[in-house]
């Protein structure tokens, strides 16, 4: 897993990489330009590249950075030269993808959670919590994998929903940021004929941003 994010304006020029969630027990190695963030067992959480425009063309990019091999291998450079062994290794699996709701069981300890099992490739199923009031099997859906970054800046990661696993998110529109989506919760419920399950979504894409005129 590999999550770039790249935010000037609020951020100054540090390049935040994460290839873990965050603990309460870590601790900070910094050497130069570069900050590493480590778990007390030695697990990689992250590193902070400062001054990043030294070293990688991010001129225009505010946001999520989808970081190709030979920037994940510049990358790799300025943690050896800081001293640091754990490498970042390039993740080019796409994080939102069409996928379509198998099954949708009420949630064992709730009265509003469903616990889905959704496809999202062909060969690939994962068990998502979801507290969609539209909520039901049968449906093409929009769903944010584990290491998705939503347009919120909010991270997807692998989670529990009162005491069930939960690996990844059903989206809604509002929370996609599509234009005219409705402001309230519910999934974004796809034409069957929008693309076939496993398909990158892209939220920018034409389709996508005409689902709602």
């Amino acid at each position: 897993m590999l999550i770039a994010s790249y935010n000037p304006a609020g951020m100054g020029d540090n390049l935040i990489v994460l290839t873990n969630n965050q603990t309460e027990n870590f601790h900070i190695n910094h050497q130069g330009n570069v900050i590493q963030f480590i778990t007390d067992n030695n697990e990689l959480i992250g590193y902070n590249f400062i001054n990043i425009s030294e070293t990688l063309d991010l001129a225009n990019v505010s946001g999520q950075v989808f970081l190709s091999k030979e920037q994940v291998a510049e990358l790799n450079k300025l943690i050896e030269k800081a001293g640091f062994s754990e490498k970042l290794v390039v993740d080019e699996e796409p994080k939102f993808v069409v996928g379509y709701v198998e099954t949708a069981e009420p949630h064992p300890d709730s009265d509003h959670l469903q616990v889905t099992t959704t496809v999202i490739d062909n060969d690939q199923r994962v068990q998502i919590v979801s507290g969609s009031p539209n909520m039901q099997q049968g449906i093409k859906v929009v769903v944010a994998k584990v290491g998705a970054m939503m347009p919120s800046g909010l991270i997807i990661w692998p989670g529990e929903l009162r005491g069930v696993a939960s690996n990844g998110m059903i989206s809604s529109g509002r929370e996609l940021h599509l234009p005219n989506a409705p402001q309230v919760p519910g999934a974004l419920i796809l034409p069957d004929d929008f693309a076939p399950v496993g398909t990158p979504f892209d939220v920018n894409s034409a389709a996508a941003q005409s689902l709602f005129e």
